[in-house]
């Protein structure tokens, strides 16, 4: 059976679908959509009469997919993928013509004196444009950029090639360790000292260039780190690191803004050091309000605020 304009289904009912392929259950589904369970499995029916073809198999202990939606699934995946993109671009678009720019921000960096220099310029340079801030976990500040939800981002790099760079700040980094550690005794540490001890890691979404050169893997000998727990976002890292569960490094700024109790930051003496910079998608650069803010760390740069933390 055919399937006409106006019986077409709708993104939500594909969203519902993704969601209950995951799940193969209506109850968990439905808790994890925030709707009751009745109502998903009467949008369930409709997209199955939508489609003209059944999705889902029921009985009274199992759900599994059918055979047709087993083939449907990539589609459906691929077709809210579009919508979403769609609407990411239509909202970067948006805030063009209005003037209006989402600035990424990651740990500490909406603190750092050159990020407020930055800002501040873009400001005064042009009053018109409304500046919103947003921080972002570690598994966004990268992806909330490649997405346009976010028009650019303060970052310490590396970055994937897709990306463009003004080079803002350089400054040493740190070895973060639980107080109990029996390095953290130590005044200052090496990379061969730190051979072996478990390094927090990321979530698979985060590219892994970027955490390569923050785990410092492979270490100059060549040998592969050791991983611990994957952290989502500052907080949680630093509470794992408490706990001793694994090391991190960080940026030297970290003694300042994240002191903590169990934690100390210990000065290493071969580890190179981390920049700051913005960073925005290259194909982007020329839109008005990305323009502004990137004349605006031109100036910031010139005046000094880009000399080392």
């Amino acid at each position: 059976m055919g399937v006409s304009a106006s019986k077409e289904p709708s993104v939500h009912q594909l969203r519902l679908f993704l969601t209950l392929s995951e799940e193969l259950h209506f109850g968990r589904a439905a808790a994890r959509l925030f709707i009751t369970q009745p109502a998903l499995s009467q949008q369930i029916r409709e997209l199955e009469k939508r489609l003209g073809v059944r999705v889902v198999e029921r009985t009274s202990r199992t759900l599994t997919l059918t055979e047709a939606g087993q083939v449907l699934l990539p589609e459906a995946r691929a077709a809210v993928a579009a919508v979403d993109r769609l609407r990411r671009v239509a909202d970067a678009q948006l805030r063009q013509v209005s003037g209006r720019l989402v600035v990424g921000t990651m740990g500490a960096e909406a603190s750092m004196a050159h990020t407020r220099a930055v800002l501040g310029l873009l400001q005064d340079r042009h009053p018109e444009t409304t500046v919103r801030l947003v921080n972002l976990a570690f598994g966004d500040h990268l992806a909330a950029l490649a997405q346009q939800e976010v028009d650019v981002v303060f970052v310490r790099p590396p970055v994937t090639d897709d990306i463009e760079l003004h080079h803002l700040a350089t400054e040493p980094r740190v070895a973060c360790l639980s107080t109990g550690h029996p390095l953290a005794i130590l005044p200052r540490l090496t990379l061969a000292q730190l051979s072996g001890v478990p390094v927090v890691d990321m979530p698979e979404q985060v590219p892994r260039l970027w955490w390569d050169f923050w785990a410092v893997d492979p270490r100059p000998d060549g040998s592969p780190v050791l991983y611990g727990p994957v952290v989502t976002d500052m907080e949680s890292l630093l509470h794992t690191v408490a706990a001793g569960e694994a090391m991190c490094f960080l940026p030297k700024a970290a003694r300042e803004y994240f002191p903590r109790a169990g934690i100390r930051y210990i000065d290493v003496v071969d580890l190179t050091p981390s920049t700051s910079a913005l960073a925005w998608l290259r194909r982007r650069r020329s839109e008005s309000t990305i323009r502004a803010i990137r004349h605006a760390v031109q100036e910031a740069t010139i005046r000094g605020y880009g000399e080392a933390v």
